[in-house]
C-alpha cells in the first residue's frame, strides 16, 4: 500500500515559476488546478492559460482568477449576497452543513449559498462563492481556546472582499474546465502541459481533502454526490490507488493522453511514497525526459520538489 506525508505541500510557486521562466510557450494547459496562484502569474507573463479540476470549489476558483479578465465584485453584489445571512429559515436547503459548522453559522453559510445564485454573471458568482469558502477556511481554523477572537461572518465576507486583488487582463481567451483530467487534456491544444502530480492516497476523495471536503459540499448544496464523483473518476489520475504500479500506470495513461502537447512540465512532491527516478522512467516511456529541476525542503518538511521537463 502507498505511504504518503500528509503534512507535505502539494507545490511551492516560487520554485514552479522559476522553472517555467525557462521555457518558452505562449499557452499552458493546468489538469489539476487545487489553487489558481500559478495561472494568475502566467496570465501576468501573456500566456494563455487553459486550467481544470475535477473538484467545483477548485474550479470555482480557478474561474474567480484565471477565466477572469477585470470582472469586479461590486458593492451592491455584496449587499445581495449578505442580505438577511444570518436569518434562519424553516430547515436548512444543505443539512450537511451541520457537519461542519454550528447552526448559526450553517445558516449563513446556507443563506449566502442561495443569494449567490443571483448574481447576473458566472465569474461574480464565483468570486463571491470563492470569498465565501476563504471564510469558511476562517471559521474552521478557530479551536474552543480561540473562538472568542472570531468576528461576524458578515463582517469577515466584507473585509476579504476589499482585499480582493484585481484580475489581470492578458489579452487572451483564458479557459476553465470542470472535468477528469484525461478528458481535458485531449481536447487542450496548447504549447505546454504543466502537470501537478496529485499526492497518491488510498482513500476516498473526501477522506482526502479532509476538512476542505465543506467547499464541495456547500456548493454542491449536500454529502449525497461523492460516490457518484468516485465513480465518475474512477481509473484516473488523482483517484484512490493501492500500490505504486496502480499509481504509475494511470500517470502513463493521462502522460499518453497528454502525447499531442509540444513540451512538458511534471511537477512532483517526492515524500517517499512515489520516487522521482519511477516518474522519470514512466515519463520516458513516452519521450524523452530533458532536465529534472530540484529543491530540497527536506531539513524542513522531508519532502523534495522535482519538475521534470520533457
Amino acid at each position: 500500500m502507498i505511504a504518503q506525508s500528509k503534512s507535505s505541500p502539494r507545490s511551492w510557486l516560487a520554485f514552479e515559476l522559476n522553472v517555467l521562466r525557462r521555457l518558452k510557450f505562449g499557452s499552458a494547459a493546468l489538469p489539476f488546478t487545487s489553487e489558481p496562484l500559478l495561472g494568475s502569474y502566467l496570465k501576468r507573463w501573456g500566456i494563455r492559460v487553459t486550467a481544470n479540476d475535477p473538484l467545483q470549489s477548485s474550479w470555482t476558483k480557478a474561474v474567480a482568477i484565471i477565466l477572469n479578465n477585470g470582472e469586479k465584485l461590486s458593492a451592491e453584489d455584496v449587499n445581495v449576497v449578505l442580505e438577511d445571512a444570518y436569518v434562519p429559515g424553516y430547515r436548512l436547503q444543505n443539512p450537511s452543513l451541520r457537519q461542519w459548522f454550528t447552526e448559526t453559522d450553517s445558516w449563513w453559510f446556507d443563506n449566502v449559498r442561495q443569494k449567490i445564485d443571483r448574481l447576473q454573471t458566472p465569474v461574480a458568482r464565483a468570486i463571491a462563492s470563492s470569498i465565501t469558502m476563504a471564510v469558511g477556511d476562517y471559521v474552521l481554523s478557530f479551536t474552543p481556546d480561540t473562538l472568542e477572537l472570531r468576528q461576524s461572518l458578515s463582517n469577515v465576507y466584507r473585509r476579504l472582499w476589499t482585499l480582493q486583488p484585481d484580475a489581470v487582463n492578458n489579452g487572451q481567451n483564458n479557459t476553465c474546465n470542470n472535468k477528469n483530467p484525461d478528458e481535458f487534456l485531449a481536447e487542450s491544444f496548447v504549447e505546454m502541459l504543466f502537470l501537478q502530480l496529485p499526492q497518491p492516497h488510498a482513500h476516498n476523495r473526501r477522506a482526502d481533502l479532509g476538512r476542505a471536503a465543506w467547499r464541495e459540499e456547500w456548493l454542491r448544496g449536500g454529502s449525497d454526490f461523492w460516490d457518484d464523483f468516485e465513480s465518475a473518476q474512477s481509473g484516473r489520475l488523482g483517484t484512490s490507488t493501492e500500490t505504486k504500479s496502480q499509481y504509475l500506470h494511470l500517470l502513463e495513461e493521462t502522460l499518453q493522453t497528454a502525447a499531442h502537447i509540444k513540451s512538458w512540465a511534471i511537477a512532483h512532491v517526492e515524500d517517499g511514497a512515489i520516487g522521482t527516478q519511477d516518474v522519470v522512467e514512466t515519463i520516458g516511456k513516452i519521450r524523452r525526459v530533458d532536465t529534472i529541476f530540484t529543491k530540497d525542503f527536506s531539513e524542513l518538511t522531508g519532502t523534495k520538489a522535482v519538475i521534470i521537463t520533457a
